[in-house]
């Protein structure tokens, strides 16, 4: 008897599983909707074969019997849906290649239900992305306190790592391996993939001369060019005054590297340089004098546009185009940072991690960046996965 109940539910859960396949592949408005319901359908006709193994055997050696059906693999690899983790559903979205990716969903999230204070620290850069989904994650609900503090990169895995003072850190580059090691076995850290940012060199709107720079040109700037016409001589014989982040920052880390082949020595000797962790303060050195010139995330710019111009760099536009496809040349990853034990401690830090993931591109590009990959987003929520088995 429990062998024949058996065999009808799985029975039962392929059919379904084959049916929504097939529903999924409609074009237009009903595709959207069709993949979700195959997704929950899989779902749910996968948790009920789990259910059944579990009340009719006496042995759990019954489940690999419904894995190594032909049919139902087959099925799993028609469809993105039903090939969905354990943990989460999944939706189609568009990759970087151009064809459809299953994106992975988290299990829902009830900021109401969510209690405790979550500490984050780091970028500047990443600071408004953060602050926008702490605000959010308020608003539907959380009664706790989300820390959002702005101290640059290397500040915020300092914290994190060494201090342990707080329980995401904010960053604008990957971890260093001397910053991983600092943080222990205790705290081996994660990395979530949030977004993409373009970094942006920009000039006050009185400047009426520059609207491009070679990256061997923007490394003069910055480093041993004293007046603008030592870049061209049809720029002004005027002195270049400099705006850029502290070395504590990760959008300083990023620009040494990409333009100054990683040997910072010749931006910290330049004269007429000021450094701030504080992109306002930039922001307003820049729009001082039509003769200075910063750089900082895309989200400072976006939200001073009408008082700064940024320059393209190569003749290419910092925009969400150029900075998703690549051609920008100073596009970069936006990452948030934490541990599986410091989810297993605060569960709120895991709740809040998986809100950010689940909402952040609802949020990004009126922040100001643009959004990550399906793939890297991917990537992000399957490290949450791992970490929250």
């Amino acid at each position: 008897m429990a062998k024949a109940l058996r065999a009808l539910i799985v029975g039962l859960m392929l059919t379904t599983i084959l049916a929504a396949c097939g529903g999924a592949t409609d074009t237009g408005t009903g595709s959207s909707a069709a993949s979700g319901t195959a997704s929950t359908t899989a779902s749910a006709a996968t948790s009920v074969a789990a259910s059944a193994s579990t009340e009719t055997s006496p042995s759990a050696e019954a489940a690999p019997s419904v894995e190594a059906s032909p049919s139902a693999m087959a099925s799993m690899m028609a469809s993105p849906s039903a090939s969905a983790s354990a943990a989460g559903a999944a939706t189609t979205a568009t990759g970087t290649a151009g064809t459809e990716v299953a994106a992975i969903e988290l299990p829902e999230v009830d900021p109401g239900s969510v209690t405790g204070d979550i500490i984050t620290a780091g970028s500047s850069t990443v600071f408004p992305l953060s602050q926008r989904m702490a605000e959010r994650f308020k608003s539907e609900g959380y009664g706790g306190n989300v820390t959002v503090d702005s101290i640059g990169t290397g500040g915020g895995f300092e914290r994190f790592c060494e201090a342990k003072e707080t329980d995401i850190a904010n960053a604008s580059r990957p971890i260093k391996d001397e910053e991983r090691q600092a943080c222990g076995a205790d705290r081996e850290p994660i990395e979530f993939r949030v977004g993409t940012d373009a970094l942006v060199v920009a000039v006050s709107s009185e400047n009426d001369f520059l609207t491009n720079l070679t990256k061997e040109q923007l490394a003069q700037v910055f480093t041993t060019a004293t007046n603008w016409s030592d870049i061209d001589p049809s720029f002004p014989n005027e002195t270049i005054r400099r705006f850029t982040p502290g070395t504590d920052s990760g959008t300083f880390d990023y620009f040494v590297e990409e333009i100054l082949d990683d040997e910072p020595a010749g931006l910290l000797q330049a004269q007429n340089l000021q450094q701030s962790e504080d992109d306002n303060v930039l922001v307003q050195g820049i729009e001082g004098s039509p003769y200075a010139v910063g750089f900082f995330g895309f989200a400072y710019f976006q939200e001073n546009e009408g008082r700064l111009t940024a320059i393209s760099i190569d003749d290419v536009e910092p925009n969400a185009e150029s900075a998703e496809n690549g051609e920008y040349p100073l596009a970069r990853p936006l990452f948030i940072y934490s541990a599986q034990s410091v989810m297993e401690q605060k569960p709120q830090v895991a709740e809040f991690i998986n809100f950010y993931l689940t909402n952040v591109n609802d949020e990004i590009e009126d922040v100001g960046y643009f959004p990550a990959s399906v793939e890297a987003l991917n990537e992000a929520k399957q490290g949450w996965q791992d970490a929250n088995q």
